[in-house]
């Protein structure tokens, strides 16, 4: 899939995410809210972690549809502050609109950041 195909889907709000098993190495699928930017996909996650965090703990190739639309790509956990921020502003502002700073770390101040680099094909 392209940047364009990517594009093109941006605005949905489920995205599937597959990931393989940590134990199993069977796929593990979940629906997410996520968010598009710069060719980057966002993902946050509030409470305990789960099996899908776990499991890009151990193998950060992940497959994601997003309507029925299928791509591959390359996750892990966010912890820089920079990218952790732009983060928290594309799923805020693609769910909710604009807010200030206070208001968006508040609503993330409890959640995991994770980012999906796409393998991007011509």
């Amino acid at each position: 899939m392209s940047n364009k195909h990517l594009a093109e889907v941006a605005t949905r709000k489920i995205i599937l995410l597959t990931t393989l098993g940590r134990k199993t190495g069977k796929p593990h699928t979940v629906e997410l809210w996520f968010a598009l930017h710069r060719n980057k996909i966002y993902l946050s996650h509030e409470g305990d972690e789960t099996d899908w965090m776990k499991n890009i703990r151990k193998n950060e190739q992940v497959s994601f549809e997003i309507e029925r639309r299928k791509f591959k790509g390359r996750a892990y956990r966010l912890k820089e502050p920079a990218e952790m921020w732009t983060a928290k502003l594309a799923l805020y502002e693609k769910y909710y609109g604009k807010a200030s700073k206070e208001i968006v770390e508040d609503w993330f101040s409890l959640s995991t950041l994770f980012l999906i680099e796409p393998t991007i094909s011509n």
